[in-house]
């Protein structure tokens, strides 16, 4: 508890930029002598090391970087987050679309002038190798070295699998590089794609021989933590070696004839049995399992659901799904903003901005119900009776399935329950209060209002407001004004504390991040298994296993057939803003299909007063002021800064 404490301080200490430790010239060295001598400076060194890591968290922006909001950084960045750059969500306000807007690679300053220390992503790996030669020296036992040696290993391997899947081979760089008056010594090409993957899963099985079996410390790296990223990582090279050519898709130039983008297709099954063998080996300790495996009722699967993620400490007593955890505290630079910028209009408490994440209907539309029909389809919504779901706008000449004007969430009623703890559905509860979501209403002589603040009188003689509320204070969708209303029918509820409050101001955000869960081990695993060329009867029957078990802790009952398409389903919904859906769209190689001159949909709620008893009714459209997009090719490849210099070969 004591180095716990230790730990957290000194990285508030270190974030909050109260200290010129990490300014100790000279910097090609870490200074043993004033840094890591004692336990609390190990500590220290250590926590600004995992603080750095590029974690597609909560403090993560696709326009701005990582650790937003920590140390110098700026923490306003819209309210945009990585969702909303794929079929997962859409800005309440802005139109956002294209790749990272930021300079991964190489060290800079912020808007501001600031130095950002999280996003040099080069410097990072020069401050873990410095460490890596440092070790041997330190006052310490020669147990605690290999310890260290092994989260040393981790952590070069994690900052690796970031550079890599956003650029292909890059250039690998082991030891501490020192500057003797000629630059051209310091320049390292890069290595070729797979050797950068294969560079990635050697520093893991460091890692994993060096680090501590027990699966105590979730915020620190173990054996478990190492063998998760070894799964991932192998996954992602697999996709990458199996439909990085064509006719998957077709890339050209210098950087694909040297092999420094793309793997041969030959590596998939290398890496994806690496990646069966990483999962197997968490599977079989028993030291994990899914949160609430077996709920007895729809209803306590959506709390187990919601709970994992608003608290993920409170699930941590016995077998547990949490394999890796950021923490986050309110009130200090480790704090986050999740929660002000996404909770609903009625519930902003004084914060200007609300509203901002906009689960799509593309997103909604996955889900499955339960029909127990043991096909694992999607089943899209059903607005018409014809079944006609086109996204042309209210049509008055069809029939609409109909909805009590206190109910209208009774549409959801047979959905995935992820649905229900992942979005905030029309009518349903958050904070004590009935979120009010509706687009306008159908006036009792057939006419229409969208969009528009307006009132009407319905056939019972009372007055109706377009947004379902005269007040904009009392509802949360569809209004134009401000940006803080959801314009696809649809806001997020997972990770947003609920029963707790979070004070309307910068950085008091405290849910912790789960990085790594058990149940994307599963989904690893069914996932290699199924895609593995000439995987064994054993590995496909636990492939299987291993989806269902994510399935029915969501209170499935059936029993799905393993495909690569309900893998794929799967892993959408399960992992809905984790951050994981832009990657798998690119390791898999089919953005550029799924985004093709595509606009995101949003449901919209009317209310009908045509009949005696106002009804609530959904109407599919095009959701309003979003354009259509397309994903580029290039974007599968970010391009390397400086390669006029640097003489590094450029990206397709």
């Amino acid at each position: 508890m004591k180095y716990k404490i230790i730990l957290l301080l000194n990285m508030a200490l270190l974030f909050a930029g109260c200290t010129d430790i990490l300014d100790i010239e000279p910097n090609n060295k870490v200074v043993a002598d004033k840094v890591l001598t004692t336990e609390e400076g190990i500590a220290m060194h250590m926590a600004n090391l995992y603080g750095r890591l590029p974690i597609e968290d909560f403090s993560y922006a696709i326009d701005k970087g990582f650790n937003l909001g920590i140390g110098n950084t700026d923490p306003n960045n819209g309210g945009r987050a990585a969702a909303m750059y794929c079929d997962e969500a859409m800005h309440s306000e802005f139109d956002e679309w294209g790749s990272e807007g930021f300079n991964f690679w190489e060290r800079y300053t912020d808007d501001k002038g600031l130095y950002n220390a999280s996003v040099g992503i080069y410097t990072l790996i020069r401050d873990i190798n410095n460490l890596l030669e440092t070790i041997p020296t330190l006052n310490t036992s020669n147990d605690k070295k290999i310890l260290l040696e092994g989260e040393a290993a981790f952590l070069r391997a994690y900052t690796y699998f970031a550079l890599a899947k956003r650029y292909g081979g890059v250039s690998i760089i082991k030891k501490v590089q020192v500057y003797n008056g000629d630059v051209e010594e310091l320049k390292v090409p890069r290595s070729t794609e797979k050797d950068t993957w294969d560079f990635i899963l050697s520093d893991c099985d460091d890692a994993i021989r060096k680090l501590s079996e027990s699966s105590e410390d979730t915020r620190r790296a173990n054996k478990w933590i190492a063998l998760a990223l070894k799964s991932r990582a192998a996954l992602y090279a697999a996709s990458i070696a199996k439909y990085t050519h064509e006719p998957y898709v077709g890339l050209s130039g210098p950087a694909v004839e040297q092999k420094l983008v793309g793997i041969d297709a030959s590596e998939a099954d290398r890496y994806y049995e690496i990646c069966m063998q990483s999962s197997d080996e968490i599977m079989k300790s028993g030291l994990y399992g899914l949160y609430g495996a077996e709920p007895q009722s729809r209803d306590e699967a959506i709390v187990n659901y919601k709970k994992l993620f608003e608290d993920p400490s409170s699930v941590l007593n016995g077998t547990k799904e949490p394999i890796f955890i950021k923490g986050y505290t309110s009130g200090t630079q480790l704090a986050h903003n999740y929660d002000i910028w996404y909770r609903p209009n009625q519930v902003a408490n004084g914060w200007p901005h609300p509203g901002r994440m906009n689960p799509s209907l593309d997103l909604a539309d996955i889900y499955e119900d339960y029909t127990d029909d043991g096909q694992g389809l999607s089943k899209p919504i059903r607005t018409r009776v014809d079944n006609n779901e086109i996204f042309s706008g209210f049509d008055r000449n069809a029939n609409y399935y109909s909805y009590p004007m206190d109910a209208p969430y009774e549409i959801f009623n047979d959905k995935d329950i992820r649905m229900w703890a992942t979005m905030i559905l029309p009518g349903t509860q958050w904070k004590g209060q009935k979120i009010i979501i509706q687009g306008g209403f159908i006036r009792p002589d057939g006419s229409y209002v969208f969009r528009t603040d307006a009132s009407t009188q319905g056939k019972d003689g009372k007055t109706y407001y377009s947004f379902g509320a005269q007040d904009q204070k009392m509802y949360s969708g569809f209004s134009s004004v401000g940006g803080n209303y959801t314009r696809s029918g649809f806001l997020l509820r997972k990770f947003l504390q609920e029963s707790k409050d979070v004070t309307s101001e910068w950085n008091k955000g405290f849910t912790d991040w789960i990085e790594f869960r058990y149940a994307e081990i599963l989904m690893n695993y069914a996932e290699a298994s199924i895609e593995h060329s000439s995987a064994t009867g054993e590995q496909l029957k636990k492939g299987k296993k291993a989806l269902n078990a994510v399935r029915k802790r969501a209170a499935h009952k059936d029993e799905i057939p393993l495909t690569i398409e309900n893998v794929r389903k799967e892993r959408f919904v399960e992992f809905a803003f984790e951050n994981r859906r832009r990657w798998d769209l690119i390791r898999w190689r089919i953005f550029h299909k799924e985004y093709e001159n595509r606009i995101k949909k949003s449901l919209v709620p009317f209310l009908d007063l045509r009949g005696e008893t106002p009804k609530y009714i959904f109407v599919r459209m095009d959701a309003p002021g979003v354009n259509k997009h397309s994903f580029d090719y290039s974007w599968y490849y970010q391009d390397i800064p400086g390669t006029g210099s640097n003489g590094l070969v450029q990206n397709p």
